[in-house]
């Protein structure tokens, strides 16, 4: 039996991604309504509700295989625009690490960190933020590597995502788990550049995990569509010719190629607001490949996704259901979200993504816990 502890844990879907064979020692969110969601579908045993840099390592029982921390992106989100690391939310990340020491000092490192955040991260502040926690992770004892995941290989949404892991030196990896060189699609440009700009003494200790393609992804967009009701109001014909009043002649060329498909078909559109001669004007962009485009956290109508059902010369929009959101990311039906629209949606578009986590732990962390030594005996434990 595998343990984790969960940090900025959310509603719980690194756990719902984990095999029933892991257990939950701690979770820690600081937001109270993602942490009711996370009592209503795990319990409240695990839970600790609170800003992580207030945690002490006792609170934190036994010693963990996993440590895994999705810590706030929004200083890491614009590409080097924001703060970075230095943010004081991106900034989090240093509470947790603060953790994470402690567990070392008392003999209780976990096995494996794993860090999840936006793609961002690889160029925020010219590539400062990333070498950062390349070297924390370094010089904390553990041989990290990164891996870029979009979630189109196992779900219907558009949504790439970094993935730094680092593995303890007490772990002696087996050769099969990483190469000496980058290979593969998870290692796209942007890391391979990310990594090679980093001091000499991280990158000599910084791995190229192997890790297998998943099975080609059969579902679409149209799979995870919900039915017509109550949950499910459809824009009134005056809403929906606004949004195609809002599209560019590139848009309305996607919209003209679904309609000639003359079957059933589904896309997504998100409002932005471009800059267009001079004029900054709110446009409507749509996508007819079968995906939804990157759930993103409700922050006003214009964030909201919509959903386009075209058949021949019919045309409906409507809002994303949170039910729908949380189909996208991988979250089985059974899954309880906030009763409230906005608390469920801020729910998922901040979360990761279920099989994306499932893929991680049987493929990477189970055989590199597979080639953990023994240490010696925590002086702690509950």
């Amino acid at each position: 039996m595998a343990e984790v502890y969960e940090f900025f844990a959310g509603g719980g879907m690194v756990r719902a991604g984990l095999d029933p064979d892991w257990t939950c020692r701690f979770a820690n969110d600081i937001d109270a309504k993602k942490a009711a969601a996370y009592r209503a579908n795990w319990g409240n045993d695990a839970l600790h509700l609170g800003d992580v840099a207030d945690i002490t390592p006792h609170q934190l029982p036994g010693q963990a295989d996993l440590a895994w921390a999705s810590f706030p992106c929004q200083d890491l989100s614009l590409a080097g625009a924001g703060r970075g690391l230095a943010g004081h939310r991106s900034g989090a990340f240093h509470g947790f690490w603060r953790v994470i020491e402690g567990l070392a000092a008392d003999n209780r490192a976990p096995a494996i960190v794993a860090i999840e955040n936006v793609c961002g991260t690889l160029t925020s502040r010219g590539g400062a933020d990333f070498a950062v926690l390349m070297r924390t992770l370094s010089e904390g004892g553990y041989r990290p590597g990164a891996l870029v995941i979009d979630a189109e290989r196992f779900l219907p949404q558009s949504r790439p995502r970094l993935f730094v892991i680092g593995a303890h030196d007490r772990v002696a990896l087996r050769d099969r788990l990483h190469s000496p060189d980058p290979q593969g699609p998870f290692h796209p440009p942007a890391v391979i550049r990310a990594v090679h700009a980093l001091p000499p003494d991280v990158a000599a200790r910084t791995l190229w995990w192997t890790l297998p393609e998943p099975p080609p992804r059969t579902l679409t967009l149209t799979d995870l569509i919900e039915p017509d009701g109550p949950d499910t109001p459809w824009h009134t014909p005056d809403q929906t010719a606004r949004l195609l009043s809002q599209m560019s002649p590139l848009n309305l060329q996607k919209l003209a190629a679904a309609r000639r498909n003359g079957t059933l078909t589904h896309g997504t559109a998100y409002r932005r607001t471009r800059q267009e001669n001079g004029h900054r004007i709110q446009r409507a962009e749509v996508r007819f490949d079968g995906i939804a485009g990157c759930l993103r956290t409700p922050g006003g109508g214009s964030s909201r996704q919509i959903v386009l059902e075209v058949t021949g010369d019919r045309l409906r929009s409507r809002l994303m259901s949170p039910r729908e959101t949380a189909r996208l990311m991988g979250l089985p039906d059974r899954y309880r979200l906030p009763t409230g629209q906005g608390d469920a949606l801020h729910l998922t578009g901040d979360g990761v993504v279920v099989p994306v986590v499932r893929h991680l732990a049987r493929h990477l962390f189970k055989p590199i816990l597979g080639s953990v030594r023994p240490s010696a005996p925590a002086p702690y434990s509950a």
